[in-house]
């Protein structure tokens, strides 16, 4: 019997990539690890948003944090630079019409993260310059401190807030059936990872947590396959960063 794809990004992020999955002829279920959220007071946010024209660069972490934003966001001012790590959320930007020749994005779609994206990225122009980054409650610190190193003055503005979901008794049966068979699991960031070993601990201890372990994860990042190995998995395939690499992945499984 083949493995059920378990798909697990935020709702909004899981349909388009379950629907590539699904045309593979794979059977998908979609598990959200994570919650996405609005923050309860949104003044800053508005605020912080009201005028974009002292900023050089505006970057966007993920297309969360770019539906946040457009919320508060009316025309996206002539000239303005954006940069993201990812297609999803170069899609989001051109959706909310950005032009494409604003947005800086990894040249290579296949490696989707913040590092290829400094590759692409002219950072001795930051130099005194204002650059705005939108994200979640927290995050990486990395392109934050690339763009400070490089002389910016940097903002960080903080667009939505990420959670793992409670364990109800729905989420309780979902799991422990997953669980109890061999799947394939999409895990693409290492915070949905913890949030994952720490609902199996809760559902049944070290029981559970040892049926995580045999399971097979497929991860885009050498960051998460670290995650894994901490976590005591060890049946993990990493991939390219991106959909492309994940789909590839499932693609050469038997």
């Amino acid at each position: 019997m083949t493995a059920t794809v378990v798909i697990t990004r935020p709702l909004a992020q899981a349909e388009p990539l379950a629907a590539r999955v699904r045309a593979l002829g794979r059977t998908v279920e979609i598990l959200p690890l994570l919650e996405i959220s609005a923050l309860p007071d949104q003044a800053p946010l508005r605020a912080a948003l009201a005028d974009l024209t002292p900023y050089a660069l505006i970057a966007f972490v993920s297309p969360n944090a770019i539906d946040a934003a457009f919320a508060y966001i009316a025309k996206w001012p002539q000239g303005l630079r954006a940069a993201v790590v990812g297609e999803g959320s170069r899609v989001a930007l051109l959706a909310h019409g950005v032009p494409a020749e604003a947005i800086a994005s990894p040249a290579d779609p296949a490696h989707s993260d913040t590092e290829h994206l400094l590759q692409v990225l002219d950072i001795g122009a930051l130099r005194g310059a204002r650059v705005l980054i939108v994200r979640g409650e927290s995050g990486r610190e990395l392109m934050a401190d690339s763009f400070r190193t490089a002389g910016a003055e940097v903002t960080l503005l903080p667009a939505y807030r990420r959670g793992v979901p409670q364990l109800d008794a729905q989420l309780a049966e979902r799991l422990a059936r997953l669980l109890d068979g061999q799947n394939d699991w999409l895990i693409t960031s290492s915070e949905a990872l913890r949030g994952l070993a720490q609902l199996a601990e809760q559902l049944d201890g070290p029981a559970t947590v040892a049926k995580l372990q045999q399971q097979h994860l497929i991860v885009p990042h050498a960051r998460i396959a670290e995650t894994a190995a901490a976590l005591g998995c060890h049946r993990v395939t990493q991939t390219a960063s991106g959909d492309e690499g994940l789909l590839a992945a499932l693609q050469s499984r038997p």
